[in-house]
């Protein structure tokens, strides 16, 4: 859960992770009045291509919806010289490529979800979390490189022009909310709602990126480095999810639409290094510059979302922790936190908002339920901080229309929102005593407990004769995997070791 940013006035709060999805497929359709139609001259191949969106109005959409992309995701990740270094690595391929006088926007996101996308009209965006599992330079250059591709051979325009429109219900926005300002939003990004890139055009993003690695002086080589360790990472998280009983969080971005033994991408990738002229072995791809770089770099939450240890929750910004019952599901997403029984009938979420100015607890939730029938309303005090709490009759829950429990709490001007619903419950939620037990231990961090709140990071070590990756991960603090998670954070998956010598990353 982000810090959000405190506001003098009623706050909106942020769209659900849900919504991200429709989010990174729907970004570059205008309205009709703004559409033009007709035949562009396609950058890449200079032959007609049936698009309706100029240039100038592919560029106004990727701008428009820039900041909604960076408030789904966390927000920039504030290491300026990561930003900067993942800035210039992307900006050497940009001037490689077909269009190199369009002005280029790379952005590293403050999420732990393995990705990266474009917006078309040069916005580019790619996460710490798969920043994690690369391993080269050259390998960053070919995630870059691809969203290059996709952006010169203008495929969201394109894709815009086949679009399934689309509206996302208010419902699709998040748990329990019902916020007029969150349903505006949900249909603004639900109205565009494409299917993703197809087998072809992602092919086309292939072979354009291992063209742009060529010219800026990799292996194209790297390309199928890169789709070999995602699709390693894919597996385990999907084989890790089936045994979890849980969905598996896999993204539909760079490189999902083929394995890497694909034999039409084995091609594509290699007709790059005719460009070149010359043998490809010894290009230097990066690998020390990179992890050094990188060194640092949260594993999973970063300290301004919170972490999790266990089932309890720490936030250092906000001088905050709470736990969630134990043997719940607890995701910290973006804008909130959510668990999950074991049975998956009941739901528990924390979010923030700012509170309007000289409102207090009653007042914020009586504005906030304004619209529903409550029960059971009274003032709450939590380990010295002040609140109050309902029973709203009927809510919009996962499980259709429940009663559902609410309670505000205030801590350092921000409002803490809780809510939790049942399956199948009458007048109150069956799991109501254990929601506000829950609620009970919400409380300010101590001092010696902010060293708890700190991610965990990546770290580089040097490799001897002896260094197993079975012993580094009985030594790490991951919590599960640890050992699968180390050999798929250095491209050892499913049992290499390391070369003596090799610079490898390990989590502290």
């Amino acid at each position: 859960m982000a810090s959000p940013a405190v506001a003098e006035t009623d706050a909106a709060m942020p769209l659900n992770k849900t919504l991200r999805a429709a989010l990174l497929m729907a970004l570059t359709a205008g309205s009709t009045a703004a559409l033009l139609g007709g035949c562009a001259s396609n950058p890449v191949t200079g032959s007609p291509d049936l698009v309706f969106q100029s240039e100038a109005g592919e560029i106004k959409k990727s701008k428009e919806v820039h900041p909604l992309i960076v408030q789904q995701f966390g927000g920039p990740y504030e290491d300026q010289q990561l930003q900067a270094y993942v800035n210039e690595v992307g900006q050497r391929a940009a001037k490689a490529s077909h269009r190199p006088d369009l002005e280029y926007h790379f952005m590293v996101l403050d999420s732990e979800d393995i990705n990266a996308f474009t917006t078309g009209g040069g916005y580019v965006y790619i996460t710490r979390g798969i920043m994690n599992y690369l391993n080269s330079e050259a390998e960053l250059a070919a995630v870059l490189g691809h969203e290059i591709g996709h952006i010169t051979a203008r495929h969201p325009v394109r894709q815009q022009s086949k679009s399934t429109l689309s509206n996302i219900g208010a419902a699709a926005v998040g748990i329990f909310t019902g916020s007029a300002d969150l349903a505006g939003l949900a249909n603004y990004a639900g109205a565009a709602l494409v299917s993703g890139y197809g087998r072809d055009q992602e092919l086309e993003a292939d072979r354009l990126g291992a063209e742009y690695l060529t010219k800026t002086g990799y292996s194209s080589e790297s390309m199928i480095d890169v789709v070999r360790l995602l699709k390693n990472q894919e597996m385990f998280e999907i084989a890790r999810a089936r045994e979890e009983k849980r969905e598996p969080r896999v993204y539909h971005g760079v490189f999902a639409t083929h394995p890497d033994n694909d034999q039409r991408l084995t091609e594509v990738v290699k007709a790059a290094d005719k460009l070149k002229g010359g043998p490809t072995d010894n290009l230097d791809p990066g690998r020390e510059k990179y992890l050094k770089v990188i060194e640092g770099l949260p594993m999973g939450p970063s300290r301004s979302q919170g972490v999790l240890k266990g089932n309890r929750f720490y936030h250092a910004d906000l001088g905050l922790t709470v736990v969630f019952p134990t043997g719940w599901n607890v995701e910290n997403q973006a804008d909130r936190v959510i668990a999950i029984s074991p049975q998956k009938d009941s739901v528990l979420q924390m979010q923030t908002q700012a509170p309007p100015p000289n409102t207090g607890p009653r007042e914020f939730l009586s504005r906030l339920l304004a619209r529903s029938s409550a029960s059971q309303s009274e003032p709450i005090e939590v380990n010295g901080l002040q609140g109050y709490t309902a029973v709203v009759r009927a809510a919009s829950t996962p499980f259709g229309m429940m009663p559902t429990r609410y309670v505000v709490i205030y801590h350092n001007n921000l409002a803490y929102i809780f809510a939790g619903a049942s399956k199948a419950s009458t007048g109150t939620p069956k799991a109501d005593p254990l929601f506000m037990s829950t609620v009970k231990t919400f409380r300010r961090l101590k001092q010696n407990e902010f060293a708890l709140a700190e991610p965990y990071k990546i770290k580089t070590i040097r490799a001897t004769e002896t260094t197993r990756i079975a012993d580094l991960a009985k030594k790490s603090p991951l919590p599960e995997y640890a050992e699968e998670q180390l050999r798929l954070l250095n491209d050892l998956y499913p049992n290499k070791e390391p070369q003596p010598g090799q610079l490898i990353k390990i989590v502290e």
